[in-house]
């Protein structure tokens, strides 16, 4: 018999059933949390055509799609490929479903998406990931960016991390800064260069700015500028100390300081926020408010979810309108790192709340009764059909369940049974 590799393939996560309880428990309390502000679910496909895929994304994007393989039946389709995350989907599925949606539309989304990294420690090719969006008719009021990060916040709650720094900033005023000093056709390199910039040491930084030939005024300025960081109180009046005469800049500085305003009261002793403006988001479809939450005592971590406002993301599928902000958690990643860190263990509550054990298969009935009653009580029950010993199946009910009742001849007559507590050895009786 030929034996086969049935390890998992690299980059795929895979957990036994006691993590999978734990993991599936923080993706419903970050749904539940979604919920509770009024997003809506949907599932895009997990498979789209690669047109659409890459009509906004290119470069390295395009590098990592998992495409699908044709067969003879769908050698007529257009290419196809995975989907390597729920945003750019999303706008093919509100220009789909434009009619039907009502406006602004909140939407959830908690699902797999794929891409084709360089698997490592922390990087998965498969991977589930949590967002939300509202995406406007038209327009779409700034406050929804608070209304976004405010459910982030809520959603991080369920994990076992004591404080979160939100860290927000607006694109505006970069690309502000940068129509001022005349240096809009170096904007993108600008912006790659500030979104690493705290990645490396500020010399480096400083380095690569210099390299463009920009001047040394307008290099210091930049810096001067990404080190802008504080409680807007502080940050609000620094911007507008600038005195720039640019209309994008001074919109930049408006939005931010709404966003801010509106997130204040969430703030607390578990929850920060912050302007940061080392925060400008390397995907180039952001186009206002963008945000990243860290955790303070865990910044390896990195980014915890993150996001933005996006005006133009339809724009290749419709001439409509179609502005929207969104955040995503990455949940594959982010349970890795903290099972790494030790901050999650298997759950200790077992898969099963009750376990039957019928003596023999004639009381396989009788079983099935009490089952279905208990069922209906919303309990979890197992029934053990097994032809092993009685102190096997006893064994097996220790391992998967809180209680068990037996079920033997005596019970099966008189529709009496004892439920057995498997940790305490309680007793006690009940009847169906």
């Amino acid at each position: 018999m030929k034996k086969f590799n049935t390890s998992p393939i690299s980059g795929m996560q895979e957990l036994l059933p006691n993590l999978q309880m734990e993991f599936n428990r923080l993706k419903n309390g970050i749904h539940e949390a979604f919920q509770a502000h009024g997003f809506q679910d949907i599932e895009t496909p997990t498979i789209e055509r690669t047109e659409v895929l890459l009509a906004k994304a290119g470069g390295d994007t395009e590098k990592q799609i998992y495409k699908v393989v044709k067969t003879a039946e769908t050698a007529s389709d257009a290419d196809q490929a995975l989907r390597f995350d729920h945003t750019v989907p999303l706008a093919r599925y509100v220009v789909e479903h434009m009619n039907d949606l009502a406006f602004p539309f909140k939407v959830s989304q908690i699902g797999r998406n794929f891409r084709g990294e360089r698997a490592q420690k922390g990087r998965f090719r498969e991977f589930y990931q949590c967002d939300v969006d509202v995406i406007g008719w038209q327009s779409l009021p700034i406050a929804y960016d608070a209304e976004v990060i405010r459910t982030l916040m809520d959603a991080l709650q369920v994990l076992p991390i004591d404080k979160f720094t939100v860290r927000v900033s607006n694109r505006k005023l970069l690309s502000g800064l940068l129509e001022a000093t005349n240096l809009n056709q170096q904007a993108t390199e600008i912006f790659e260069i500030v979104d690493h910039a705290e990645k490396v040491p500020a010399e480096v930084t400083a380095g690569v700015l210099t390299e463009l030939g920009i001047g040394e005024e307008r290099v210091q300025q930049i810096l001067d500028f990404i080190k802008i960081h504080g409680e807007r109180a502080e940050v609000i009046p620094q911007l507008r100390a600038m005195q720039l005469d640019n209309a994008t800049f001074q919109a930049g500085i408006d939005e931010l300081d709404t966003v801010l305003g509106l997130l204040e009261t969430r703030a607390g002793e578990r929850m920060q926020v912050v302007a940061d403006m080392l925060i400008v988001r390397g995907l180039d479809y952001y186009t206002g408010t963008v945000f990243e939450t860290i955790a303070p005592e865990y910044r390896e971590i990195g980014s915890i979810c993150s996001g933005g406002r996006y005006e133009n993301l339809a724009q290749h599928y419709t001439d409509q309108a179609l502005p929207g902000v969104g955040g995503s958690i990455g949940l594959t990643r982010l349970f890795y790192i903290l099972r790494e860190r030790g901050l999650i263990a298997e759950s200790e509550t077992k898969p099963v709340d009750i376990c039957v054990i019928p003596i023999s298969a004639n009381e396989y009935t009788t079983a099935e009764y009490a089952a279905a009653h208990l069922r209906r009580e919303a309990a979890r029950v197992d029934i053990v059909m097994t032809d092993k010993k009685l102190g096997d199946k006893i064994k097996y009910a220790s391992k998967v369940a809180k209680y068990m009742i037996i079920v033997g001849e005596d019970e099966a007559k008189s529709g009496k049974f004892t439920i057995k507590n498997l940790e305490t050895g309680e007793t006690k009786e009940i009847s169906f």
